[in-house]
């Protein structure tokens, strides 16, 4: 069985994709960028207020989805400068205090709408 989730309290999709899919026990959440729900806007700031904007995103949806960060096995992050990564892990770290998932992040070229980093998310479901 595979269920589609929409989060109404998450920014709307730049593309065609689902913030999250439900299968086999799993949630798969596409990667969020950091733009405010209200305004489908990207926020202002550096890489530490984008990180938060899009963990709260990310947030977002698994609730909508009846899950929680607690239940997130795996991210990705996606950094537009892998100078970054110590800002980003410091906000990163706040959001998975104790027994965090495994992780990937990669330094790429360009991200949607110029932003600064990206993550997406598998989480038990």
């Amino acid at each position: 069985m595979r269920q589609t989730i929409f989060a109404e309290n998450a920014p709307n999709a730049i593309g065609p994709y689902s913030h999250a899919v439900r299968a086999g026990g799993l949630l798969f959440l596409s990667g969020q960028i950091p733009l405010d729900p209200a305004t489908n806007e990207l926020v202002a700031g550096g890489v530490a207020e984008q990180t938060e904007r899009v963990l709260e995103n990310l947030k977002a949806i698994l609730e909508v989805a009846e899950s929680s960060l607690d239940r997130v096995v795996k991210t990705t992050v996606f950094l537009k400068n892998i100078n970054d990564f110590a800002v980003m892990n410091e906000v990163y770290a706040r959001y998975f205090p104790s027994d965090p998932p495994a992780r990937s992040t990669v330094e790429v070229a360009r991200l949607p709408q110029d932003a600064r980093v990206e993550i997406d998310v598998v989480a038990l479901g």
